[in-house]
């Protein structure tokens, strides 16, 4: 319920304590976060991931089959094929499912050449997407629903990419390599850089995010165009850069080597035809006249039963509800970096950052709109929520 009155009413009350203001946010006076404007510096880098409408997610045991079978035409399955992850992926462990995707131009009679990957569809996705309401969905049946070309040109070029997931009890970013496929329950950050990680999981974009995002229950949502596109970056020297980047390499390492002890795993490498002008470019090895050669992918599994069980308790997730002294450090140390390339003081309480942060933010977004005098573009990053 909302009320208003004429302006006699002085006292302010927001959760139980005195406020001198309430913003329309329903934060106290303070940094008003609501005029925080869009960066076009921003624009273009973060991501929803692919939304597949149908059953082309496929386990490993299943992607292995049709990655070596061969096809009529000759062409190799793996260029229909690659890693797929989710939420799941992100803030658990990985699960190693691919997923087919035979992308946006190619047409059914040419996809029915990929011989296996296409049985899969007819068998479980063609019913069910030709009863689908919107009409180019039930058509273009054997193509995802929402395939995000502008993400998939945006991650093309790089080895690597940065994701988090769009709602969590942690803010977290992990990378993955390409060619992996994020879903839609993810977002992907088209960087490969160890500045961009450290400075998104640095205390004050996560202080931001928390407070330009929404909820879901009480959990956290991330929303590019409020929590990423708005967020001011600092203007570090290189010594600066140099700084974040070696403490954000640090702290995924270490991450890492929680999350996969080497006593307790082990490398298998996955082998199987691949184009060098396809998805698993840089994988493919001793190539033939055609282009095709061998895709040497490796990907660390459990040495054996009994590390498997240890490693199932070895999740991001679990790792923040912990959260030992050693990543405190590992953060600590990143915070640090961060804050001396802002020239802010370590000690901000929060709603110091805020308020630092969005003079900055409406100081870039004012130079921009001098130095372009064009309104920014939209985002492609929108979410269904903010859609609506």
């Amino acid at each position: 319920m909302i009320g208003f009155d004429d302006g006699a009413e002085k006292l302010r009350t927001l959760d139980g304590k005195s406020a001198g203001g309430i913003n329309s946010n329903l934060t106290a006076t303070g940094a008003d976060i609501t005029t925080a404007h869009q960066l076009a510096a921003n624009i273009d880098i973060a991501f929803m991931g692919d939304t597949k409408g149908g059953a082309f997610d496929i386990t490993e045991e299943q992607a292995l089959k049709m990655l070596r079978a061969p096809n009529p035409h000759g062409k190799r399955n793996s260029n229909v094929i690659v890693p797929w992850v989710n939420g799941l992926d992100v803030t658990r462990r990985p699960r190693h499912m691919f997923i087919i995707d035979f992308g946006i131009g190619r047409e059914e009679t040419e996809c029915a050449k990929y011989e296996g990957p296409f049985l899969h569809l007819l068998l479980r996705v063609k019913d069910e997407r030709r009863k689908n309401k919107r009409a180019l969905y039930a058509k273009y049946w054997w193509r995802h629903v929402e395939p995000r070309p502008g993400m998939l040109a945006a991650l093309k070029p790089l080895p690597r990419f940065l994701t988090t997931v769009r709602v969590a009890k942690h803010r977290i970013f992990r990378w993955f390599k390409a060619p992996t496929l994020p879903d839609s329950s993810c977002f992907a950050f088209a960087r490969d850089d160890d500045y961009f990680f450290g400075v998104l999981h640095s205390r004050f974009h996560e202080v931001w995010a928390l407070k330009l995002g929404t909820r879901l229950e009480t959990r956290p949502r991330y929303t590019p165009t409020t929590s990423f596109e708005t967020f001011p970056f600092p203007e570090p020297t290189d010594d600066q850069k140099i700084e974040i980047s070696t403490a954000a390499k640090e702290l995924n390492e270490l991450r890492e080597n929680w999350l996969n002890p080497p006593e307790w795993t082990t490398t298998r490498v996955l082998e199987f035809p691949g184009a060098i002008d396809g998805p698993w470019s840089r994988y493919v090895v001793h190539p033939d006249a055609r282009g095709i050669g061998t895709v040497r992918y490796p990907r660390l599994e459990p040495r054996d039963d009994d590390c498997a069980k240890k490693l199932a308790k070895r999740t991001l997730t679990n790792l923040y509800n912990e959260r030992p002294t050693w990543l405190a450090n590992a953060h600590a140390k990143l915070d640090s970096a961060v804050a001396h390339a802002y020239g802010f003081p370590i000690n901000l309480t929060d709603e110091q950052i805020l308020e630092r942060l969005l003079a900055l933010n409406q100081q870039r977004a004012a130079d921009e709109k001098r130095a372009t005098k064009k309104p920014p573009r939209v985002s492609r990053a929108k979410t269904d929520e903010e859609l609506v």
